[in-house]
């Protein structure tokens, strides 16, 4: 839908500057997601460390002509002379009620999901339930944010017949505009976790919160066995029909009677409007069952019939809530979205793709490839409500926006609408077969490729074709959760303060080069690493920001210099070399950062006895310029080092203050780490640099944020091994009774750490712990399954979400660094993000 410029100024009461003619299809918040600058409308959103302000003269000049802002630049009408600002109090605010009015415009169901978990699963697979006989319109992805929110309503269309939309929360207060924007017909509360809990003083005032969600609608579902649920409901006096689902209570709405687990399958059955049925799912962990009751109760009040249900069940598919990133063969790189294949969902996925480019070059694990195509294979779209004509036109004009160099489509219908896609190297096909079996398939090369297929078309075969066949052990690396852990440690930080990220030894192990893209994109100050050469690596990359190098060599200086490297100063003899490197290549002015030894005694100038010579030897040269002064403590983990934490302080000060005061430029002063950064918040200084809290470990306590790194296997073989035996190398496994014993792909070359075996140590089985019996092996470790119902093939957690680092580390005495970082490289990354 598209809304006239002067209808969006009387929309959100905003005061109008220019006068041009102008239509409004795209909202954009972000600069970086430009796609359609013709019909964008960007508002300029205000946060604790940016400024949408700061973006608008790089839009007007990509070609954005209508903005919403708080301040209209000066001299607008000189500078900006095509373009139309829309002056409003909050431009938040403005996108808030914009899409309030847009939602104001459809009189259809639209369903309001909140809970700490499985909000996404539940909205993933109503859309699955529902998709067979109605056109619908659903968040993308987890866009359930203050922002997120308004931005998915948005897509709402003339043709849409049912919406689903996620509503997410972390503090008081938040629901509401959530409430008034989504306009819920239906509301659904999934569950109530201890996400967020930081921010209420109470689990009753957090669901009291999320509830708000529900305060109009016409029905709500929820299960009336969480007793602080129920409670609150009947606090709110809800005047709508209660949909309660209830494995205990038989007076409920939806009563569920029966739960059977047969692996690999889950068969359910319920009374709903007095009626016996069941359904059955391919899935047996216990928040998919839930989220599958949660459904069917949604789906049977909104008409689908008891026998629709059982049909439509057992095909649920796994909810692919992140964009996967794979190593390729020949030198691709695969971005795996297979499992979403809507209009929207390809803008959000060709964005990102056009973000992990560089204008130059990528790095696979090998080699840096350069100029390497763009490259989209893409299946026919189903139950979109659009014209076939109009739909791939629309997909024509987002993938040539995006610099897309290679087009493949599969199925009748995109191959009927060949001449809408305006890409010059495209290329189509009736089914995957015919794709496979193709020049077009074996001659990919050096190519970015996206793969974005609708489930009947058996994408996942493209992508076992491509994919690199390597190691069946992975680490999978949560991009989310990188961003939510920064997120974390920066709400401790005053706006102002700048932040370092220590992504050496590979990112702690979780790979440099996507976690620094991932960084740079939001904006981190600095990023560290140990040498030059993990620098270059970025630099090769496409990183762009400053990168300081915590441990220079002196034959890297070179290197440094040429890939604008900038180098920690620890010694008077790394001065003086570096000094006389840099005269040598005609430079002046190369920044460095001066390091002061508080109490580590490891390495750093005394901030008492060498100050002075430090700024005498800098200020009698012109080579090098000190761009910060840093130490680290100790212990600022611990409160039994308090007192010597202060010490260290009060040297750094003395120290950082006379070097400042010997220089008239700014010298950013740095000595917080994680752990420093939640305990002496009063110390953060102009910067502060964030390590292992980045990665998940809050080092305080060893508690885990949000989860970076899991590292998984599969079972390779099950052997009975009778009472007696012995398992392993040096007969050290035995085995006490009669037992089923699986091996596992993992050993030490892995980074599985040899003091784990012998029972030492666990990993998962479904969930269930899995001892490790006998020794480790360099490429192969065996595991007690014999209570846990498993097979070959079945996947394993070394550590992750439900086996936090933090307990292999206890469990073999060592620090998470350790664990994390031995991850070797022959373990393939996979990347992903929601």
């Amino acid at each position: 839908m598209r809304y006239s410029i002067e209808k969006v100024t009387t929309l959100i009461g905003a005061r109008r500057y220019g006068h041009h003619e102008g239509n409004v299809r795209w909202l954009l918040t972000d600069s970086r997601s430009l796609c359609f600058p013709e019909e964008t409308l960007f508002f300029a959103l205000k946060t604790q460390r940016n400024d949408g302000h700061r973006y608008i003269d790089d839009l007007y000049r990509r070609g954005v002509r209508m903005f919403v802002v708080e301040q209209v630049p000066e001299h607008q009408e000189i500078r900006y002379p095509d373009a139309d600002f829309l002056r409003v109090p909050s431009p938040l605010a403005a996108l808030q009620r914009l899409a309030e009015r847009h939602r104001d415009e459809f009189d259809i169901p639209i369903i309001g999901i909140t809970g700490s978990n499985g909000k996404t699963m539940v909205k993933e697979w109503l859309y699955q339930l529902l998709l067979p006989s109605q056109k619908i319109v659903r968040s993308p992805r987890s866009y359930n944010s203050q922002i997120g929110v308004p931005l998915s309503v948005w897509l709402l269309n003339e043709q849409t017949e049912v919406g689903i939309f996620e509503a997410g929360i972390s503090q008081p207060g938040e629901m509401y505009a959530l409430r008034d924007i989504i306009q819920p017909t239906i509301g659904v509360l999934t569950s109530l976790g201890a996400a967020h809990q930081e921010n209420f003083r109470s689990m009753e005032e957090k669901c009291m919160e999320k509830l708000e969600l529900m305060h109009d609608t016409d029905a709500m579902v929820y299960c009336s066995d969480n007793d602080i649920v129920s409670r609150c409901i009947r606090r709110m006096q809800y005047k709508g029909e209660m949909i309660a689902w209830s494995q205990c209570d038989e007076n409920v709405a939806f009563f569920v009677k029966e739960i059977v687990n047969k692996a690999p399958n889950t068969r359910i059955t319920y009374i709903y409007q007095e009626e016996e049925n069941s359904y059955t799912i391919p899935f047996i962990d216990e928040a998919s069952i839930e989220n599958s009751i949660t459904c069917a109760a949604v789906a049977l009040h909104l008409g689908v019939t008891p026998a629709q249900l059982a049909e439509r069940m057992p095909r649920l598919e796994p909810v692919a809530m992140r964009l996967e990133v794979k190593q390729g063969q020949h030198g691709c790189i695969l971005i795996n979205d297979s499992y979403n294949s809507d209009i929207n969902s390809l803008d959000i996925a060709l964005d990102f793709m056009q973000r992990r480019m560089t204008q130059s070059s990528f790095v696979t694990s090998h080699d840096v490839i350069k100029d390497p195509s763009l490259c989209v294979i893409l299946s026919d779209i189903f139950q979109t409500g659009t014209s076939a004509e109009t739909l791939y036109a629309q997909v024509s004009d987002l993938c040539v926006k995006r610099g897309i160099n290679k087009f493949i489509g599969i199925g009748p219908e995109v191959t009927a609408q060949a001449d809408r896609i305006q890409i010059a190297d495209k290329q189509f096909f009736a089914d995957v077969n015919h794709f496979l079996a193709s020049k077009t398939f074996s001659d990919l090369r050096n190519e970015l490729i996206l793969l974005k297929g609708s489930r009947p078309f058996g994408f996942d075969r493209i992508t076992e074709q491509l994919e690199q066949k390597v190691h069946e052990t992975i680490l999978e690396v949560n991009l989310n959760a990188v961003v939510e852990n920064l997120n974390y440690y920066r709400s401790f930080l005053k706006p102002e303060t700048k932040m370092v990220c220590m992504i050496k030894a590979d990112a702690y192990g979780a790979g440099a080069v996507e976690i620094a893209k991932t960084l740079q994109d939001h904006r981190v100050d600095y990023l560290a690493v140990a040498v030059a050469d993990e620098g270059v690596t970025l630099r090769k990359a496409g990183i762009t920001a400053n990168i300081m190098i915590m441990n220079p060599e002196m034959t890297a200086f070179k290197t440094m210099f040429d890939y604008d490297l900038e180098p920690e100063v620890y010694s008077f003899r790394l001065m003086d070399a570096l000094i006389k490197a840099a005269r040598k290549e005609g430079i002046t002015g190369w920044p460095v950062h001066i390091k002061l030894d508080t109490g580590m005694h490891r390495l750093g100038f005394d901030p008492i006895n060498d100050i002075d010579e430090v700024i005498d030897r800098l200020r009698h040269q012109n080579a090098i310029i000190p761009r910060s002064v840093f130490s680290h403590f100790v212990g600022s983990d611990s409160d039994d080092f308090d007192a010597f934490s202060a010490r260290q302080f009060e040297l750094f000060e003395q120290g950082s203050q006379k070097l400042q005061a010997a220089f008239s430029h700014k010298i950013l002063r740095h000595m917080d780490n994680s752990a420093g950064i939640e305990h002496f918040p009063e110390r953060q200084m102009d910067m502060c640099r964030l390590g292992l809290g980045l990665y998940g470990v809050d080092p305080c306590d060893n508690r885990m944020l949000h989860t970076v790194s899991t590292l998984k296997t599969t079972i390779l073989q099950l052997r009975h091994v009778p009472a007696g035996e012995t398992v392993g190398y040096s007969r050290k496994g035995k085995i006490e009774r009669d037992s089923v014993i699986a091996a596992i792909p993992i050993g030490y070359a892995d980074g599985l750490n040899r003091h784990l075996g012998n029972r030492h140590g666990y990993c998962l089985v479904h969930g269930q712990k899995a001892e490790y019996v006998g020794n480790i092996c360099m490429d192969v470790a065996m595991i007690d399954v014999t209570d846990i119902p498993c097979q070959e093939g079945d996947q394993v957690e070394v550590f992750g979400e439900h086996l936090p680092v933090t307990v292999l580390s206890d469990a073999i005495d060592t620090i998470p660094y350790e664990v994390l970082t031995a991850v070797s490289n022959r373990v393939k990354r996979v990347y992903f993000q929601d």
